[in-house]
């Protein structure tokens, strides 16, 4: 995720910069059909934003039409997973489908309100439904419902190849969290820390979880040791209760000296926290996903790595193959199609910087 991690939607709109990534990703991405923009409104899952073409098109018109769940709006990490799908829209745009986005209004209730969002999805009779399954048990029901209906479902960003079998889902397409983790737990070792502290601010929910194991069986194999500090996820988007939380961890343990945490809002309330508690010197922070604060921070040296699953990526991927699949059969053979990890260091932030410049990373 981001969130869910979650993450995590629609405040980055598209701009010049996204059509140069659309011209270049294009050449991958062959004969799409798409969609135009406008709202939508789900159900008491949550406050539901849409990209919808001009006109209803459903699964009996013989057009495209794609529901995306993903995460909520003011969710930075989710708002480059909408860029992607945006820019994948407009190439969806010549054979006059639909992709319409929905998002829950909050993280308290995650599984069962994407398992409400998946049949607010279902009733839309669409070709196509493009889901995280972030939360199996609650969820897992739901989009088998609509595979039983005739629904091609592709999984991204949350589940892995396992959830995409378990379901009966075309492919995966995101980062593998677990391995993402266990690169992050192995970073840390090989830089010296002993006990690191994996924040979870979405407890329970499949990808977080995966990370933080990922964390401590990294950190492990290389001697060290690692634990997680489960927090409500109503802390999710609290940059004040999370600080207070990893402070009161550090000042509580002062044999931390590492901290890592599952999303960027989070990793910038980690910062605060580490200088906080005076800490600076001997606490390393690291983050899963990007922003412009993790990779200033990399490029001065206060934090030691961002693990990328390329967000924009996952977006953009999932609606074109699913168009393509679903207009002309053209699908590849990878499965999962993997989007990352990719760990962003001192060595390569340059280049991540320039990413995030141009709406990408």
């Amino acid at each position: 995720m981001e969130r869910t991690q979650t993450r995590r939607p629609s405040d980055r709109r598209l701009s010049r910069r996204g059509l140069t990534a659309v011209s270049l990703l294009a050449l991958a991405a062959t004969a799409l059909t798409g969609c135009a923009s406008g709202k939508a409104t789900g159900d008491d899952a949550g406050k539901a934003t849409a990209t919808t073409g001009s006109t209803t098109t459903t699964a009996k018109t013989g057009k495209v039409s794609v529901v995306v769940i993903g995460g909520k709006s003011d969710d930075p990490f989710w708002s480059t997973v909408k860029r992607g799908v945006d820019d994948a829209t407009k190439l969806v745009k010549a054979g006059g489908g639909t992709v319409t986005y929905l998002g829950p209004a909050n993280y308290d209730n995650l599984g069962p309100d994407v398992a409400k969002l998946t049949q607010t999805a279902i009733s839309q009779n669409p070709t196509a439904i493009l889901v995280p399954d972030w939360v199996p048990e609650n969820q897992d029901s739901a989009i088998k419902q609509a595979i039983a209906k005739g629904i091609t479902v592709f999984i991204y960003n949350s589940g892995g190849i396992e959830a995409a079998d378990k379901v009966g889902a075309v492919k995966y397409i995101g980062s593998d969290d677990y391995q993402a983790g266990k690169a992050g737990g192995v970073k840390f070792a090989e830089e010296g820390a002993k006990n690191i502290l994996c924040i979870n601010t979405v407890p329970g929910s499949a990808n977080q979880e995966a990370r933080c194991k990922g964390i401590k069986d990294g950190a492990t194999s290389k001697g060290s040791s690692s634990k997680q500090l489960p927090l409500p996820s109503s802390n999710f988007g609290n940059p004040s209760a999370v600080t207070q939380a990893i402070k009161g961890a550090l000042l509580k343990d002062g044999s931390i000296d590492a901290v890592v945490t599952i999303g960027v809002g989070d990793a910038d309330s980690a910062a605060a926290a580490i200088k906080q508690a005076n800490a600076t010197s001997k606490v390393q922070l690291g983050t899963f996903d990007l922003s412009q604060s993790q990779l200033d921070r990399i490029k001065n040296g206060t934090q030691l790595f961002a693990i990328d699953q390329q967000p924009y990526l996952q977006g953009f991927y999932v609606v074109s193959m699913a168009d393509q699949y679903l207009s002309y059969g053209v699908l590849p053979p990878q499965n999962p199609i993997l989007t990352g990890p990719l760990l962003v260091t001192k060595d390569n932030v340059d280049k991540a910087i320039a990413g995030t410049k141009a709406g990408v990373r």
